[in-house]
């Protein structure tokens, strides 16, 4: 079977992991860490073209946010992929909006949570974070290294774990190392 009809091969013909698979590590592997399973929140029942167009303004701010990073070099040069909360806040902020269950009282809306949206958002990164694995560039590979801590601290908002100062895949990055 020729590799541009199997699209489970890349155009060499080697076995490439599907963001599905990759996701499902991620969480599996956090799960191992915390000792318990993470039980995905309820889907909101967004329509499609309301889905399509939040996990579009997500890529747009994953992609807009890199470049700024790129040209400025402020977090890439100082931290790398430790400092991913700084390279994309406005990314992030997005995500907690689309996982926002509370609002203020005053507030003419009620929250709205798109946890499915968020669910595309991370089979996007996961493509990402995939399309780059056998990049050997220095700056592809920081690109890389950035957007698999993007997918960590969009799994801890999406289950509901804290982010700040707690990290569960530090020791399995430091184990595989």
């Amino acid at each position: 079977m020729s590799s541009s009809s199997d699209p489970s091969r890349d155009a060499s013909g080697e076995r490439r992991l599907h963001p599905e698979v990759f996701l499902a590590r991620r969480r599996a592997r956090l799960e191992h860490l915390l000792q318990h399973a993470l039980v995905p929140p309820r889907a909101s029942g967004l329509s499609e073209e309301k889905r399509r167009f939040l996990r579009e303004e997500a890529e747009e701010l994953y992609w807009n946010e890199l470049e700024w990073e790129k040209l400025t070099s402020e977090e890439m040069r100082t931290g790398g992929s430790e400092l991913v909360e700084l390279a994309f806040p406005g990314f992030l902020a997005f995500i907690n909006g689309l996982l926002l269950k509370e609002v203020n009282r005053d507030s003419l809306a009620p929250p709205s949570p798109r946890p499915e949206v968020v669910e595309d958002v991370l089979l996007f990164l996961a493509r990402r974070y995939l399309e780059l694995l056998a990049e050997t560039d220095p700056q592809k590979r920081l690109e890389r290294e950035m957007t698999e801590r993007l997918i960590d601290l969009v799994l801890y908002r999406l289950h509901g774990l804290r982010v700040d100062g707690f990290d569960p895949f530090a020791v399995s990055r430091h184990d595989e190392d």
